[in-house]
This record gives C-alpha cells, structure tokens and sequence, in this order.
C-alpha cells in the first residue's frame, strides 16, 4: 500500500479508500467521543490512561468500545504503517450508521458492511512542534458545567472550534473558557495551570474542565493544589501555562493582550521538568 493509513473498523486502509457512512451519527449529530495521544518514539504515551478515559466518555454516551487489546493493535499497526517515530494519535468513536435525526437505532437499508453499533477510527499524523511560549485570550462563552456533556471528550467540537478563531484573530494560540459561575475553567483543548504566590493552582473537575492526562500526570508529580479561581486571576498571576497531551507543558506569555511576569516562571519550568522525566522513564506511566 501508499499514501497515509488509517485503521477503520477492523481494517487498515489507505486514506483515500476510507469510508465512514454519510449517515453515520458522528457526522449527523456529533454522537461520538476520541482521545489524542502523543507518539514518542513510535510509541503512543500513557495509552493506558486514554483509553480508560475513552471508555469513560464513551459510557456516559452509551457507546460500546472495543477492547483494549485491540485498540493497542489497532494503534501500533497505525504508527507502523506510516512510519511515525514522533507525532500524534486519535481514537474516534462514533454512534455509528442511524436514521436520519436524534434519535439511535438501525438505518432501514442493508449497510454494505455487517452492521456495527459504532464506528471506531484510529488516524496518525506528523505533528509540528509548539511555540516556546504562547499568548491566549478568554472568552465571552462559558464552558456548561452543569451540562450533560461536562468533562466528557466528545467529538461535537463547535463551540472549540468557535473559541479557537476568535482566539487566532487576536494573535493568541489558544482560547481560554469560564465557567458559568464565572471561574477559570479550561481552553479549548487544554487545562490551565496558575501560580499565585509560590502556589501552583488548577481547577478541579467540579469547575467542568476536562480530567485532561497530562494534568493527572501533572497532580501526582508536580505540587499542585486544586481550586476555584475567579477567571480573573489568569491575568493576575505570576505565572501560568497549559497542559495537554500534544503541548506538553506550554508557559502562557500574555493575557487578553497583558504580559504576564515571567514565561515561564519557576514553577512552569519545575512542572515540564518533572514531566520531562516521567516521558522519559515511561511509555505508560
């Protein structure tokens, strides 16, 4: 074979002969949730983690997802297929083929395949490296926290794809959420982490943010205490960064067009290097 490879359903398959229904619920409604990983050697990281967190998503859903060993399989004959030694890895799943609305169940039609009640994708790219540092900007649209949909990693992207724009016209490379009560929540694929007087500060889950992995990695290797901070406070801070699995650790250089201290500071750069190590003495930690 030539040319990319993506794994759908079961099958390895050149991009260009991938097929997902035109009825399938993730493209009619969003119905379907996925997990990002970062290859490190050609290894996908903390692959563990995602997937239980896949499954977590998936559940609230009422997705089914298959197991484990196969989604490892699935992965490893992805990143082998396209040579990848660094980049990042995504596990989509979705509703699957439905009628047209809302509403799950069968399509009235035979499909071509033997009818699955999910379609699982397992894609892999290149990925090119992050800025240093990074400005960012808050928005006027709080995250729901009280929604169906809070800290589930869904695949209905909108709003992200929404905040994210707004953040790139006004020269930041990322968007920062409050939440409805007006605290700092999270961006719009990231957590946020703030330094206040010698203190590492970061929403809990209860503020709607994302159980992000590299923010759990970040909880038991760094000193980070969890807290509601008004959204305000980002501005203020001594220092701050972001934290995902792509990013790593990102210092935040500017907010809402303010400067902040340093970027990073010493406790952004303690937390990448403790990071750092845990990457390098563990494939899955």
């Amino acid at each position: 074979m030539t040319g990319w490879h993506v794994w759908i359903d079961g099958a390895l398959l050149e991009e260009a002969r991938a097929r997902v229904s035109p009825f399938d619920r993730g493209v009619l409604t969003g119905h379907g949730v996925f997990e990002t990983l970062r290859i490190y050697g050609g290894v996908p990281f903390a692959a563990t983690r995602h997937l239980a967190r896949l499954e977590r998503s998936a559940a609230v859903l009422g997705l089914p997802v298959p197991d484990r060993p196969l989604l490892g399989a699935a992965m490893a004959e992805v990143v082998a297929a396209n040579g990848l030694g660094e980049g990042r890895l995504r596990i989509t799943v979705t509703g699957g083929p439905a009628p047209l609305g809302s509403a799950p169940g069968r399509p009235a039609w035979p499909e071509p395949r033997a009818q699955s009640s999910s379609t699982v994708i397992v894609a892999a790219s290149p990925m090119p490296p992050w800025p240093v540092s990074t400005p960012v900007v808050t928005v006027p649209w709080p995250r729901n926290d009280r929604g169906a949909l809070a800290g589930v990693k869904s695949i209905s992207y909108g709003e992200n794809v929404v905040a994210l724009a707004y953040a790139h016209e006004r020269g930041a490379g990322e968007a920062i959420f409050p939440n409805l009560a007006g605290n700092l929540c999270e961006g719009t694929g990231t957590n946020v982490f703030v330094g206040i007087g010698g203190r590492l500060i970061t929403p809990p889950l209860s503020a709607g943010c994302l159980a992000g992995v590299t923010r759990d990695l970040l909880l038991e290797v760094a000193e980070v205490v969890e807290d509601d901070l008004p959204l305000t406070a980002l501005a203020a801070a001594d220092e701050a960064f972001l934290s995902s699995s792509t990013r790593e650790v990102q210092p935040i250089a500017m907010v809402d067009s303010v400067a902040l201290p340093a970027a990073p500071g010493p406790l952004t750069a303690a937390a990448a290097t403790a990071l750092a190590r845990l990457v390098a003495a563990s494939s899955d930690p």
